[in-house]
């Protein structure tokens, strides 16, 4: 193939959310996923399929969709406004256009609602006027089966990288991440990351490498998370670690907490023995689990 390949990008937030943190916190890689090296990989994968020069295989355009807690409800979770930020800024300097709906908490539940359409919708108006040679959907929800559809009939060829794994919530119960075999079935370069990832291979490969961001040496733990004089916190100290979650020492039954679970503190950086303080709350089953954990000032 000659001539320019234009690829457009087109992220489920919420989707690559999750897959993050389990590289981060249940993967061996202990790593999140780095933006600039996933735009990276995308322009080899490109190339690679489209039998084209990778100077020739150049991302036009890139949007990311997701929902998330107002500003209110945010201010409310330790340091998250401030991470959203971060993350917003990392998308920004990659030239990705963000797109967010807010996420409504309906007796107690969170609802994610309309995000999905949106980003139909918006991925192929953008596919149909920017002339996309190849739509990349990161993605693995069956409600993108129709859209892919749709943007099949123009041409344009849609690759799509998905991820297949199991993890542990914040209330200690497994739960699966798998793709749509009807997604997989519709697009023309269906890309199974978690299979390229786990090749052994993959640990020499520069590019696979760069999909996950530089581990730094962590001098000193996060500045704690600063609440009223202890109101309604229990304290102790962590017994175990496992892959994103672990538990703390409180007889006669320890307390699960999930990596989601901490204020202050990188799930990485805890080790068994450090004095934490902690709400107990109970999950879905009833079970009292710790919530809002942080280290105690010394």
């Amino acid at each position: 193939m000659s001539g320019m390949t234009r690829i457009g990008v087109i992220y489920d937030g919420n989707y690559l959310y999750h897959v993050s943190n389990y590289y981060n916190y249940n993967h061996t890689r202990k790593s999140r996923i780095n933006i600039s090296g996933l735009h990276a990989f995308i322009r080899h994968k490109v190339a690679e399929l489209e039998d084209n020069r990778i100077g020739l295989c150049q991302i036009v355009d890139a949007h990311y969709f997701r929902t998330r807690l107002n500003a209110r409800e945010a201010s409310q979770k330790g340091n998250l406004l401030y991470y959203d930020r971060v993350f917003d800024d990392i998308l920004m300097s990659e030239g990705v256009t963000t797109h967010y709906i807010p996420l409504r908490t309906v007796q107690g539940q969170m609802e994610e609602k309309g995000i999905e359409l949106w980003l139909a919708l918006e991925a192929f108006e953008l596919s149909l006027y920017k002339e996309f040679d190849v739509l990349v959907l990161i993605a693995g929800d069956e409600d993108y089966v129709a859209l892919a559809r749709k943007v099949n009939t123009l041409g344009t060829r849609v690759m799509l990288l998905s991820w297949d794994f199991k993890y542990t919530d914040n209330s200690g119960n497994e739960r699966m991440i798998r793709t749509s075999p009807d997604l997989l079935d519709v697009v023309a370069y269906p890309i199974e990351m978690n299979e390229i990832i786990d090749d052994p291979d993959s640990r020499k490969d520069a590019v696979v490498n760069n999909l996950f961001v530089a581990h730094k040496h962590v001098a000193s733990r996060l500045p704690r998370f600063v609440e009223d004089d202890g109101e309604g916190y229990t304290t102790s100290e962590v017994l175990s670690i496992k892959e994103g979650y672990g538990f703390i020492h409180f007889p006669p039954d320890n307390l699960f907490f999930h990596f989601s679970n901490l204020h202050g503190i990188d799930f990485n950086d805890l080790r068994p023995g450090d004095p934490v303080r902690f709400r107990i709350v109970l999950n879905e089953q009833g079970r009292e689990v710790a919530t809002d954990v942080e280290f105690i000032e010394e």
